[in-house]
């Protein structure tokens, strides 16, 4: 088992918590869960999981909003009252984005 390796954030997208990185290591073949900082040292494992946590996770809420896809990357973390300021400033960030490539930010951005 990986210990503590649950509460430590690896990779493009901060892969989090055992069944992460049992499921990860599974699909694209190596020992998530027996050599979990893989994720942080090798480039192309970091990157795969990284596309599977997004395509597992993410990719099937994209047209709900923004917000959604903090739901579903970070879940109760940031959402249902867990860490409102962050929330609060990553829609910030999300909403000075789109502005500066002059697109609308669309509706639903807060989970």
């Amino acid at each position: 088992m990986c210990g503590r390796a649950e509460v430590l954030w690896r990779g493009p997208l901060q892969l989090t918590w055992n069944y992460n990185y049992g499921a990860a290591g599974n699909s694209i073949g190596f020992d998530g869960l027996g050599n979990p900082g893989i994720v942080a040292t090798d480039v192309l494992i970091s990157f795969k999981t990284a596309l599977w946590f997004w395509m597992n996770n993410v990719h099937s809420v994209l047209d709900q909003g923004f917000g959604a896809t903090i739901r579903a990357i970070n879940g109760a973390v940031e959402c249902n009252g867990g860490n409102t300021p962050a929330v609060n400033a990553r829609v910030g960030y999300y909403e000075d984005y789109c502005s500066q490539l002059g697109v609308s930010p669309g509706d639903n951005l807060t989970c």
